[in-house]
């Protein structure tokens, strides 16, 4: 079963600023850091494992499942209709925030392993960059949903994406097909 968690727009708006973590400056690692090291710092300090790790629950509640490490929303959940939301209430998200409902329909964390048929295993660097670039899935397909914060990812420079897209690289494969979002209920 799953439980959704309500979300005024204002404290969805918070949770996509928590992207601009990302900025902190990482000078202090020093030019030897390897692209790896650096994506995976700027992954790990991010909160990209906010939506796009799937948890269990532990003892303190939820927590990253290291074996589905940002593999995305788990292809064989089964989700209920998203709860009608009135008033300021802006979006609904599952208890492990890899799927949203909002105003734009629902949006399902992606796989961002290098799983080639799943996952980011066929994606090019530029491709990856570009994603970020234009608010566009595969940096020409459709438009990147919310709540992904693309606009914040988008200040990181070339090197910092590239960073990220090698640490991606350097993860186990896990197979999983993120469903393909789905548009507003009418």
């Amino acid at each position: 079963m799953t439980v959704g968690r309500t979300m005024t727009t204002g404290a969805l708006a918070g949770l996509i600023l928590c992207g601009a973590a990302m900025h902190r400056d990482v000078s202090a690692q020093g030019a030897t850091t390897t692209a790896v090291a650096r994506g995976k710092y700027l992954v790990d300090s991010g909160g990209c494992h906010d939506c796009h790790s799937p948890k269990k629950m532990g003892a303190n509640g939820p927590e990253v499942d290291p074996a589905r490490l940002l593999s995305g929303f788990v292809s064989d959940t089964q989700l209920p209709a998203a709860p009608q939301l009135e008033g300021p209430w802006g979006a609904v998200a599952t208890w492990d925030l890899t799927a949203w409902s909002g105003p734009w329909g629902r949006s399902y964390a992606a796989n961002l392993t290098p799983d080639v048929a799943t996952g980011l295993g066929a994606w090019s660097e530029p491709m990856f960059v570009n994603t970020f670039r234009n608010g566009k899935h595969m940096g020409t397909g459709r438009p990147i949903l919310p709540p992904m914060p693309w606009q914040t990812i988008s200040k990181l420079n070339d090197d910092d994406l590239k960073a990220v897209f090698a640490y991606l690289k350097s993860l186990p494969p896990v197979k999983n097909l993120v469903p393909a979002p789905l548009p507003p209920a009418k």
